[in-house]
């Protein structure tokens, strides 16, 4: 094999690493991050999605059932999307991609999915690449 076959057969494979996928299972934030993201929630979110994360009259739950039968097998970035471009009600657009991010991983803490060593990304073409399931596989 010439160098060159070999160059390409690893470029191939490092292509190939960086886009494995992985789920909410896989710890994909963590536990300080999600703190940020629940103190930012408390003053920003609650008085429209509750303390709790179960919605209220005007905004959806962010936890439990009905949120997972709507994002199971979509991924953090459409979640992590939907949040920057349309949140706060009062205010859409004005989060930061680390408020965001901070705010999925409180999403994430709450709904009880296991915390990690590594923040959750703020990069969209990573967040592409973490699904959202209701179940662990």
């Amino acid at each position: 094999m010439t160098a060159a076959a070999v160059l390409i057969a690893l470029s191939a494979l490092v292509v190939f690493q960086e886009q494995k996928t992985s789920t909410v299972w896989d710890g994909v934030y963590t536990a300080e991050q999600a703190k940020r993201g629940a103190a930012f929630y408390a003053s920003n979110c609650a008085s429209c999605h509750g303390l709790e994360l179960n919605g209220g009259e005007s905004a959806p739950p962010l936890t439990g059932g009905e949120f997972l039968s709507n994002w199971s097998g979509l991924t953090l970035s459409d979640l992590f999307d939907r949040i920057r471009v349309s949140m706060p009600a009062d205010r859409p657009g004005t989060l930061t991609r680390e408020q965001t991010a901070n705010l999925v991983a409180h999403i994430l803490n709450v709904g009880q999915f296991p915390a990690g060593t590594a923040e959750l990304s703020t990069r969209t073409e990573n967040l592409k690449q973490i699904r959202i399931e209701a179940v662990k596989k």
